[in-house]
């Protein structure tokens, strides 16, 4: 069920990119995280779901709580890691716009503020963070897959979950999670290109290694989105 939900979110992103492709390596990894998503939504996929389709879930206040809380550790630690730039092609993605931090930071100082107490981080958000971590420091092309899948999703799929889950339980609030201070897709189509940029002098190997990460993205992002339901 979770790698359902997260490879949903995933493909609104790449059907909406199509029409702004800038081709390159991009348009692979779109493409295996679409082959991905059909693949989940096969009969034999739905056999494995456990849950309950999107527009029948149920979230609450404290299950969301835990998915912003491992979101913003996710995201810290994208930012550490192309901060420190243990691979000088990580730098290229410093201050892209699609930082999603100090945002989080601000949506949770208002859970604080409306009386909520915020939790520690779980396991899916620690794990993940972790992995990446680990990640990044001996494995550029992998570490790619992740960044990409991670960013991406939130801006399309995340945004219609975050939508609902306002509707739901916090009076149509719109959180800072889903606001960028510049044009999103002028955002994407400059991310989009530096990681056409980045990935012009892998060989095809490193390409492949890179794409076959994908379902790790999905598996990891979709242990965090079913806090939500916590």
């Amino acid at each position: 069920m979770v790698v359902t939900v997260v490879a949903t979110t995933v493909s609104v992103e790449e059907e909406r990119s199509k029409k702004k492709s800038t081709g390159g390596f991009v348009d692979e990894m779109r493409s295996v995280a679409m082959k991905l998503h059909g693949k989940d939504q096969s009969k034999g996929g739905e056999k494995e779901t456990q849950g309950k389709p999107w527009p029948k879930w149920e979230p609450n206040i404290d299950g969301y709580l835990k998915f912003l809380v491992d979101s913003k550790l996710v995201y810290d630690t994208f930012d550490k890691i192309v901060d420190k730039a243990d691979f000088p092609e990580y730098a290229e993605f410093k201050n892209t716009g699609l930082e999603r931090t100090v945002n989080l930071l601000k949506d949770l100082e208002w859970f604080k503020e409306e009386g909520h107490s915020i939790p520690e981080p779980l396991s899916p958000g620690l794990d993940y963070s972790l992995y990446i971590e680990g990640l990044s420091k001996t494995d550029p092309h992998a570490f790619i897959c992740h960044f990409y899948n991670t960013y991406f999703a939130h801006t399309a799929g995340g945004q219609m979950i975050g939508k609902k889950v306002a509707a739901k339980i916090l009076n149509g609030k719109e959180l800072e999670f889903y606001k960028w201070d510049s044009d999103l897709p002028h955002l994407l189509h400059n991310v989009r290109e530096k990681l056409n940029r980045v990935a012009e002098n892998w060989t095809r190997d490193e390409k492949n290694h890179c794409l076959e990460e994908t379902e790790k993205s999905f598996k990891f992002n979709g242990d965090i989105l079913h806090l939500i339901l916590a």
